[in-house]
């Protein structure tokens, strides 16, 4: 009997499609080496954080429900990011608190969303890679991971079969990286001594490459390193374990 492919529905995040088009490529490649069959739907928008954390909610629920519309068929949803995961596991079933219809919908979106590298060791059961990067790296901790979905080891058990990757463990590598969606808009001082520290502490790592699963704390980490001058370059951890290691880092001319 042929068993059929699993069905996800890529949700790409405004920032890859943006600005990092290639971070949804690796994915794709990531998930359908995995076995998996990957649709990324036409139709999708936002995840209504940007709204949701300025306190907007009407607006966020409108963009809630096309969400939730648009990706209700698919056996499993997988993001890229953490943040956007957290905001459709952890809050969108908040949103809709006060409607039981829509709130039934928001939690069964929830339960089957996944951020990606968690998708691939804890749901898939992905142990390793045949990735190469023959380099020195650190990897950031996103807040949204670690905090709202408890991911820590799965990205360090896929690095580690990276050929030729040694990793260098932050001091503080849980500490927020100062973006924070619009906080860094907000409090841009506040941001900018968090990014600050953030940096030193990378370049006191030795590694000539800084790794993370959002693409906004590695905008704003790269954007630091790059005003500093600092020769360290940047890429979200599907693109090195999607072998795409060899393509400029973020922020860097193509």
């Amino acid at each position: 009997m042929i068993k059929e492919k699993i069905k996800v529905g890529l949700f790409v995040t405004c920032l890859v499609d943006l600005f990092r088009p290639q971070v949804a490529f690796a994915a794709i490649q990531l998930l359908e080496n995995a076995g998996c069959e990957v649709s990324v739907p036409e139709m999708q928008t936002c995840c209504s954080q940007p709204a949701f954390n300025s306190g907007d909610r009407e607006d966020s629920k409108i963009i809630a429900k096309q969400v939730i519309d648009t990706f209700q068929s698919f056996d499993y949803v997988v993001a890229p990011s953490g943040s956007c995961t957290g905001m459709i596991k952890v809050h969108y079933p908040e949103l809709f608190c006060d409607n039981p219809e829509l709130k039934s919908k928001a939690l069964a979106l929830a339960n089957k969303t996944h951020e990606l590298i968690a998708f691939l060791v804890d749901v898939l059961q992905v142990n390793s890679v045949t990735a190469e990067f023959a380099e020195q790296v650190t990897y950031h901790d996103s807040c949204s991971s670690l905090r709202e979905l408890k991911i820590k080891q799965q990205p360090r058990q896929l690095l580690q079969s990276v050929k030729g990757l040694t990793l260098n463990e932050l001091k503080a590598a849980e500490v927020c990286c100062g973006f924070g969606g619009t906080f860094c808009v907000k409090y841009p001082d506040i941001s900018n001594k968090i990014v600050s520290d953030k940096v030193n502490d990378i370049k006191s790592t030795g590694a000539n490459t800084v790794l993370a699963a959002d693409l906004g704390c590695l905008m704003n980490i790269a954007g630091k390193l790059q005003r500093e001058g600092c020769n360290i370059k940047a890429y979200h951890i599907a693109e090195i374990l999607a072998n795409k290691g060899h393509t400029p880092g973020i922020g860097e001319a193509e």
